[in-house]
C-alpha cells in the first residue's frame, strides 16, 4: 500500500456540511489497488471521524440521519447527483469519481460506539443517500453487512436505497434486524429500457436482477419499494417505458413504488449534459433549455406523479410520493 496525496487530508479544511475534518489522521490514509472484479480501481482507506452524519435541517430531506460507508461509486451512472463530492476531495467528478473510491475502513467500529453513546437517540438512519452501499467494492470490504449487523443489535431502525440485487446477500442479517426494529429497502429501478440502462448505469446490475431482488426481499418480510428513479425526460419517460418498469415491480410485490423525474445540480449538468452531447446532441439542447435550474417545473413532477400513480393504481398496488417513500 502507498500513502494517497490528497488535497482533502488538510486539516483547515471543512467539509461541505460543515462537521468539521472529514478523517482523523494524514497517517491513516492509504491506497489499494484493485484486482480481479475490481481491478482498474483505487481504494483509498481512510479513517474516519464519525459515521452518522446529521442532515441540515435546511435541506428538507425526508431523514434526518445518514451513513455513507464510500465516496464515489463504481456503479458510473452518467447522471448521479453525489458526483461533485468527489471535486471536494481535489478529485475529478468523471472517472475519479467512478474508479478512485474512498473506503471508510473503520465505518463498523466507529458506528458501534456511536450506537452506544448516550447521545444517541436512536433515530432513524438512512443508508445509500450519497453512494450505494452495495456498489461493487462492498463485495469486497463487507462494511454494509457490519453496518447491517450493528444497527440490528441495537435494534436500531434504518432504511437502505441500493441500484444492486448485491442486497440479497444480506438478507439474513437484515431478517434478523427486521425482527427487533423497523427495516426498510428500496430499489432504484429507473427502467427496464436496456438500451437505456447499458448507456446510462453501465456498473450497475441489470434492472431485472432488481425486480427480482425486490421479490424476494419481500417474500422474506423485508418491507421492499421501488423508486422509479431517475426518469430521464425524451429518454425513459414514454408510456410504453413507464408502463413497463411499473408492471414488473408491482407483479414483484413491491411494498410501495413512486417515481422522480431527474435533477441536475452544479457540476452534475455540466457532466451529463457533456456526455448527452456525444450521444444526441439536439437532445442535450432540450436539456440545456429545460434544466435552467436542478430541477424542472414542478408541473412536469405531479405530471409524472399522475401518470405513474395511474399505472400503479390500475395494477392494484399503492403510490407513494417520493418522500414518503424515501423515509418510510
Amino acid at each position: 500500500m502507498s500513502r494517497a496525496p490528497m488535497r482533502w487530508r488538510q486539516a483547515d479544511e471543512a467539509p461541505p456540511d460543515g462537521q468539521g475534518s472529514l478523517f482523523s489522521s494524514d497517517e491513516l490514509v492509504t491506497t489499494e489497488r484493485g484486482t480481479g472484479r475490481l481491478s482498474g480501481m483505487e481504494f483509498m482507506h481512510v479513517h474516519a471521524r464519525r459515521i452518522i452524519n446529521e442532515v441540515p435541517a435546511a435541506s428538507r430531506m425526508p431523514f434526518r440521519f445518514t451513513i455513507n460507508a464510500y465516496r464515489g461509486c463504481s456503479h458510473a451512472c452518467t447522471y448521479c447527483f453525489a458526483r461533485p463530492t468527489h471535486e471536494y476531495l481535489g478529485l475529478d467528478i468523471g472517472a475519479d469519481f467512478e474508479r478512485r473510491l474512498v473506503v471508510k475502513v473503520n465505518a463498523v467500529d466507529r458506528l458501534r460506539a456511536e450506537l452506544r453513546s448516550p447521545r444517541w437517540a436512536g433515530g432513524h438512519i438512512a443508508m445509500g443517500t450519497n453512494t450505494d452501499p452495495y456498489q461493487r467494492c462492498e463485495g469486497k470490504y463487507r462494511l454494509t453487512r457490519g453496518l447491517i449487523e450493528a444497527l440490528g443489535a441495537a435494534a436500531n431502525p434504518f432504511s437502505i436505497l441500493t441500484k444492486s440485487a448485491l442486497v440479497l446477500r444480506d438478507l439474513d442479517v437484515l431478517t434478523v434486524a427486521a425482527s427487533r426494529a423497523e427495516v426498510r429497502v428500496n430499489l432504484s429501478i429507473g427502467t427496464l429500457d436496456e438500451q437505456v440502462w447499458r448507456a446510462t448505469e453501465p456498473g450497475t446490475p441489470h434492472p431485472l436482477r432488481r425486480v427480482a431482488a425486490v421479490r424476494q426481499l419481500n417474500e422474506a418480510g423485508i418491507r421492499t419499494g421501488v423508486l422509479v428513479a431517475p426518469v430521464l425526460p425524451g429518454v425513459s419517460d414514454s408510456p410504453a417505458q413507464l408502463e413497463a418498469v411499473v408492471a414488473a415491480c408491482v407483479e414483484a410485490g413491491a411494498s410501495s413504488i413512486s417515481a422522480i423525474y431527474l435533477h441536475l445540480r452544479p457540476g452534475v449538468r455540466e457532466h451529463f449534459l457533456g456526455w448527452l452531447r456525444s450521444h444526441d446532441p439536439a437532445l442535450a439542447d432540450d436539456y440545456h433549455r429545460r434544466y435552467q435550474r436542478a430541477y424542472l417545473p414542478d408541473s412536469e413532477q405531479k405530471m409524472l406523479t399522475i401518470r405513474v400513480r395511474a399505472l400503479v393504481e390500475r395494477a392494484g398496488a399503492r403510490y407513494l410520493p417520493p418522500s414518503a417513500s424515501r423515509s418510510a
